[in-house]
């Protein structure tokens, strides 16, 4: 691959990467930890993450347990859960705080592929942006000559099979989300 093209390619990447973040906190009918990823909880004063001050486990396939390092963070955990719309009601016992996965119903989980699919398209829309990008300098270095036409016509088709490239990787992943979220 053309030298060129590496910062393309590295946007590209981070345009799937963070894709895959985002599915990574599409809860599927399974306990994920990652869900609680984005969720910070006042901790003296400051918004810190959840893994900053709790242990997370997940000892059944439908539960997340949270075992605060100062007993006294348990309200404060459920209300940054409570407010992070994530769905789920937090139980605790005193010393954890607990979040039981219900089912997810067929409706439920036609929602959620819907939500894999608009991602996974918003990200397409992302690569083909940085495509047009990089079409867009490989004509101006053209017009300034510092590239000649044969040189632009072989960087654009080079930026189009890396586009395909990265489009079929996100389309793999839709496809692994969509078949863990339908899979009851």
């Amino acid at each position: 691959m053309d030298a060129r093209l590496n910062q393309f390619s590295e946007k590209m990447e981070k345009s799937v990467d963070a894709l895959n973040e985002n599915y990574a906190t599409i809860r599927a009918g399974r306990a994920n930890p990652r869900l609680l990823d984005k969720i910070r909880v006042d901790y003296y004063g400051q918004p810190s993450p959840l893994q900053n001050v709790a242990n997370i486990s997940v000892p059944e396939a439908r539960i997340i347990q949270i075992q605060p390092w100062e007993s006294s963070l348990i309200k404060e955990i459920e209300k940054a859960i409570i407010n992070s719309n994530i769905g789920i009601t937090p139980n605790n016992d005193g010393k954890v705080v607990r979040l039981v996965f219900p089912e997810l119903t067929e409706e439920r989980r036609k929602e959620l592929v819907k939500e894999v699919k608009k991602s996974a398209e918003n990200t397409k829309v992302a690569i083909r942006n940085i495509r047009r990008d990089a079409n867009d300098l490989f004509k101006k270095m053209n017009k300034a000559s510092e590239i000649s036409e044969d040189e632009q016509k072989n960087l654009e088709t080079e930026v189009q099979e890396l586009t395909d490239k990265f489009i079929d990787k996100i389309d793999k992943i839709m496809e692994e989300k969509s078949k863990e979220i339908l899979t009851v």
